[in-house]
């Protein structure tokens, strides 16, 4: 499965992380940097597994701490309604 903005929410680089717009509703979120980091990795097509390893070879931290950040980021997006999950093509 590939991790997809869905349609109607954009996303922007900024100086700070990422920036992610739902136009539908006006609202947008301000993703720290390791969350833009983890975020462009599930984007480009990479696995959950590849984001942990970014953020352990990009900022000190374990693989719990990995593991448990981009668990807890999938929920938020997911709860919030930005991504969705579509097959691999």
């Amino acid at each position: 499965m590939m991790l997809k903005l869905r349609d109607g929410v954009s996303a922007a680089d900024t100086d700070y992380g990422m920036a992610l717009l739902d136009e539908d509703s006006g609202r947008y979120w301000n993703l720290n940097p390791t969350a833009a980091l983890a975020m462009r990795t599930l984007l480009d097509g990479g696995t959950t597994a590849q984001a942990v390893q970014e953020l352990i070879k990009q900022y000190a931290v374990d693989v719990d701490t990995a593991s448990q950040d981009i668990e807890d980021l999938l929920g938020e997006l997911h709860s919030a309604d930005l991504v969705k999950e579509s097959a691999m093509s």
